[in-house]
């Protein structure tokens, strides 16, 4: 601890530390049914976005997590085109509930700085024709723009497409929609409410409040957490953190070789002791309870990434495999896939025989809120687990 580093009001167990991230997370206790999906989305601040489609998409895999089998339409719905919610470059590209368009200024202002964004610049035509199209003909993809981009990277962009993305990033343009995967654009004006998109607070205010939404979503976190939850520099979060509202803590285990370790909390997840009812479910690699690795290994004890772009031969867990949580802790893994009616457990691990009912259950459950009606397991870690698993399932 450095003289600067107000001392710790609270030393943490790590259980307690866990399950005051799995409540600040939403998996602990009952779950918002009436806040629903949009209520889920505040309470994380930013849900990540990714192509990856197996069971579902990420996005849908996260409230999928907190309020079990709600309508995958329902959640679409409460994503695009609501106005209730945006898309921008948080912990990466993610939907952000639309009060915080103004917080993100800070980050418009960054982009808006740089010499180059997306890797060369456009003539000032260009990007004047891309804002007077959509100014009078509505939202429109980058395909309608007719600068389509020619491949997956950047640098094979057409001009229209790095001018439109150019807009995104410093908020001329905003993206309240998703059409096959294809961001709609529309002027930020006329999508974002007109007394938040005139607010323009300072660097300072977007940060601090960023840190405490971060901490809140968190409930208790490292600074390596606190910086990995919308990406922001170390020295925006040494600048924030004092009037953050966020309390210093030492949580135990958490230091180095299993010593106490310094870490900041939300006062309103000190002040009750977690309790209620834990989910289970499998988790979306891109869920925000475990998407940063060294935070998920410090908390629960595994070490989980995503394997989709580690060569086949390679993979341990599978393509997308998807952590089980259960008891508020992480017994195994799930990698699957959907063949017609039937999801397909491609690789299946488990901690602990204990385990299975949990296990059959999240798979029963997955499959019933994506259509399918039968499970098919193909590989257990442990054959010797199979006739109960299959009597479970059932």
């Amino acid at each position: 601890m450095t003289a600067s580093t107000p001392a710790p009001v609270t030393v943490l167990g790590a259980d307690d530390a866990r399950r005051i991230a799995l409540r600040a997370q939403g998996l602990l206790g009952a779950p918002d049914r009436p806040g629903g999906v949009r209520g889920v989305l505040r309470r994380l601040g930013a849900v990540q976005l990714d192509t990856i489609s197996v069971l579902a998409r990420s996005h849908e895999l996260v409230p999928y997590a907190r309020l079990g089998a709600v309508g995958r339409p329902a959640v679409e719905t409460a994503y695009w085109g609501s106005g209730a919610s945006f898309e921008y470059w948080s912990h990466a590209a993610c939907v952000l509930p639309v009060e915080e368009w103004p917080l993100f200024a800070f980050r418009r202002r960054h982009y808006r700085a740089k010499a180059h964004v997306w890797g060369k610049q456009v003539d000032a035509a260009t990007y004047r024709a891309v804002l007077d199209r959509l100014r009078a003909e509505g939202p429109l993809t980058s395909t309608e723009l007719g600068g389509a981009k020619r491949t997956a990277e950047w640098w094979d962009w057409s001009d229209t497409k790095i001018a439109v993305e150019r807009a995104l990033a410093f908020g001329d343009v905003v993206c309240t929609e998703r059409r096959s995967w294809k961001r709609v654009y529309a002027p930020a004006e006329q999508a974002i409410p007109a007394e938040l998109f005139a607010a323009e607070p300072d660097d300072e205010h977007c940060l601090r409040t960023l840190v405490a939404q971060s901490g809140a979503a968190l409930g208790v976190a490292t600074r390596a957490d606190l910086l990995d939850y919308h990406r922001l520099r170390t020295d925006q979060l040494d600048a924030a953190l004092p009037e953050s509202g966020l309390v210093p803590v030492q949580v135990a285990g958490w230091g180095p070789d299993g010593s106490p370790g310094a870490a900041w909390a939300d006062p309103a997840a000190l002040a009750a002791a977690p309790r209620g009812r834990h989910r289970t479910t499998l988790l979306s690699p891109f869920d925000s309870l475990i998407w940063e690795r060294p935070r998920t290994e410090r908390i629960f004890g595994m070490f989980h990434r995503l394997e989709a772009y580690t060569p086949k031969h390679k993979r341990v867990h599978g393509y997308f495999a998807m952590p089980l949580l259960t008891g508020g802790r992480l017994v195994g893994r799930v990698d699957p896939a959907r063949e017609g009616r039937t999801l397909v457990a491609r690789q299946v691990s488990l901690d602990s025989p204990r385990h299975l009912e949990a296990l059959a259950g999240a798979l029963r459950e997955a499959a019933s809120w994506v259509g399918c009606d039968s499970v098919r397991v193909e590989a257990l870690h442990d054959e010797a687990l199979r006739p109960a698993l299959e009597k479970l399932l059932g």
